[in-house]
């Protein structure tokens, strides 16, 4: 996809699609994250350019999640309804159209297609650190900010309890991927300079503004 793909501001791509800037956000934290642990890695190589433009596009879907009457943008309303008219809910089949069409590679599409919190065993299994570091970031990005693995996953369970489709509403099933994400945790930590706890609103902050102006 990189050939012929024309960069783009990051920024500029979120505003093209006119995503609340609430989920601009979460993205920008999620890569940030990313960021500060690229930055602190003393493990095997890794494509850091790949993990933080998988980061940066990996919630794009999420307009299909947000209520029709949450926002008043026009433009934004048509966006969501082209999307939902096509794929209904299913965000996560929209963030895959949506990477390709922003120039993800077929490695960063794979990437992306397993990082997802339903695929931690996989996740935890498996050799890439590029899908670990972008699994387990995503999973410490809370809407309002940076949290523990824990809390961030018990709050999916609470949040997702009444959705009999989501792997969250089973107790046994959304136990053992905090389980494996906590896994996963241990695994990366292995090979950085930092702890879990060095990995918060404050630490992230400097990478959040260098990412803004980030090209894709």
């Amino acid at each position: 996809m990189k050939g012929n793909h024309r960069k783009m501001n990051i920024i500029d791509i979120y505003n093209k699609y006119h995503l609340p800037e609430n989920l601009q956000m979460h993205m920008l934290r999620v890569a940030a994250c990313s960021n500060l642990i690229i930055d602190n890695w003393n493990g095997q190589k890794i494509d850091k350019e790949s993990i933080i433009r998988v980061s940066l596009l990996h919630d794009m879907g999420n307009m299909v999640k947000i209520p029709e009457g949450f926002s008043k943008d026009e433009e934004f309303i048509k966006v969501r309804k082209k999307y939902f008219d096509k794929y209904g809910t299913n965000d996560h089949q929209i963030n895959l159209e949506i990477g390709k069409q922003e120039g993800l590679t077929e490695k960063e599409i794979i990437i992306l297609d397993g990082k997802r919190s339903r695929k931690n065993e996989e996740t935890l299994k498996s050799n890439s650190y590029e899908r670990k570091i972008c699994a387990y970031c995503d999973q410490r990005v809370a809407p309002d900010g940076v949290v523990g693995i824990k809390e961030r996953l018990e709050d999916a369970k609470v949040r997702y309890k009444d959705k009999p489709l989501s792997v969250w509403s089973n107790e046994e099933k959304a136990n053992h991927l905090i389980e494996c994400s906590l896994g996963i945790e241990k695994q990366i930590m292995e090979y950085c300079n930092i702890k879990p706890e060095d990995i918060n609103d404050n630490s992230i902050e400097i990478y959040i503004e260098q990412l803004k102006k980030y090209e894709i």
